[in-house]
């Protein structure tokens, strides 16, 4: 699951670049590429965090919190540049990029459940 959503999300910003490089929307693009830049890398960060929470729940140990104030950081990051730089940036596509993480994991879920309900179990 990490791989496919991983996979998923470096088509993304690949698409991304493209457009950057070969149309005329290269501000809406470049907002988009540093959006799902930022968003990949709170993706790669809850899923170490989940890797680590279910560890410690193997070993009946108390896991700390999934790191929200690093994503949340992340995400301010990338919102301090914008308005930093606005002939350069678009605030909503950035908001879009961020995001794009989000809507791949349920995406992902979406096409995983379908799938394990679809095959039958063991029979």
């Amino acid at each position: 699951m990490i791989n496919r959503q991983r996979k998923w999300m470096l088509y993304l910003l690949a698409i991304s670049v493209i457009g950057w490089g070969f149309t005329d929307y290269q501000v809406i693009f470049q907002s988009l590429i540093i959006g799902i830049a930022a968003g990949f890398f709170n993706l790669f960060l809850l899923q170490k965090k989940i890797d680590i929470m279910g560890e410690k729940a193997a070993s009946n140990q108390t896991a700390k919190s999934f790191g929200t104030l690093s994503r949340f950081a992340a995400a301010a990051l990338v919102v301090v540049i914008i308005l930093r730089f606005p002939e350069h940036f678009h605030i909503i596509a950035a908001v879009v990029g961020l995001m794009t993480p989000y809507f791949v994991i349920m995406i992902d879920f979406i096409f995983s459940s379908k799938k394990t309900t679809s095959t039958k179990r063991g029979e």
